[in-house]
């Protein structure tokens, strides 16, 4: 990808922010930050960006990474075994997750956990056990759920459901739907994050899914360094970039910039105790 910038294209900065949002969803562990990691992290500051869960895709990475973030105590964590690792998920490894949780306060989430069977890289029966093993293990130690579901939106929704996780603290992560995930989301008392592409053309599905998502309901996220918005679509995405993604969402919802950015953050705040 070459390093012509473009003049006209608008910086997050611009928009003038307070420092009120929350960046729910960030892989700021990722080597594609190692070059500049801690401007990066500045830059979300300036932009409005008050605090970041990163999450952690496995213990082994919480173990080898999480020291990347001893000077930031504005960013916390989420870790869990994607469903795309989920033939790792032995028992040393959930103990070892436990143990995490148990001794480390800012892990505030078992996530991104769920299932995935648009890659087909794990057998949909390991996916679901290992899903349900880490509910099992949310449900213990009493912490939120963020959901990873791709074109397995009904099993995983069965799984909540069976699970007894009706209208508990389970937040929809990276939701790019229409209306037909939306609305059992929203009646099983859930969160919805919202990522970069809302901001995209051709993405009506998902616009009418955000005007119905309750205000309360409500966060937004990057999935950095995926999934960049408008106007830096198929650049490298990072939590600055969530002011983008709040303005679409505002637009939509006919509020404020500075009025969505509050409410998301807020509801981060409750969801993840922050």
């Amino acid at each position: 990808m070459g390093k012509k910038k473009n003049k006209n294209r608008l910086e997050p900065e611009s928009l003038g922010l307070p420092l009120v949002g929350v960046e729910s969803h960030a892989h700021l562990d990722l080597d594609d930050f190692d070059e500049d990691r801690e401007a990066i992290i500045e830059r979300a500051k300036a932009s409005g960006v008050a605090q970041i869960i990163n999450v952690f895709l496995g213990p082994d990475a919480f173990e080898r990474n999480h020291h990347l973030f001893d000077d930031h105590p504005e960013i916390s964590f989420l870790l869990g075994v994607h469903p795309n690792n989920a033939d790792t998920l032995t028992d040393d490894v959930l103990s070892r997750m436990h143990d995490h949780f148990k001794a480390n306060p800012r892990l505030k989430g078992v996530g991104e956990i769920g299932l995935d069977y648009y890659w087909e890289r794990v057998d949909h029966g390991v996916q679901k056990e290992a899903f349900i093993k880490q509910l099992l293990l949310a449900r213990e130690l009493d912490l939120p759920v963020v959901i990873h579901s791709r074109d397995a939106n009904e099993d995983c929704i069965k799984i909540l459901v069976e699970q007894g996780f009706k209208d508990t603290p389970v937040l929809w992560h990276c939701f790019g739907s229409g209306l037909e995930l939306a609305q059992p989301v929203i009646d099983n008392g859930w969160h919805i994050s919202i990522p970069g592409p809302v901001t995209f053309r051709k993405t009506d599905d998902l616009q009418a899914a955000v005007a119905r998502i309750p205000l309360d309901k409500l966060l937004v996220e990057t999935d950095c360094p995926y999934l960049a918005p408008e106007p830096w679509r198929g650049k490298r995405n990072h939590p600055a970039l969530a002011a983008f993604t709040a303005k679409r969402v505002a637009e939509i919802k006919g509020r404020s910039v500075e009025d969505i950015w509050q409410i998301t953050g807020d509801n981060a705040r409750r969801f993840f105790s922050l």
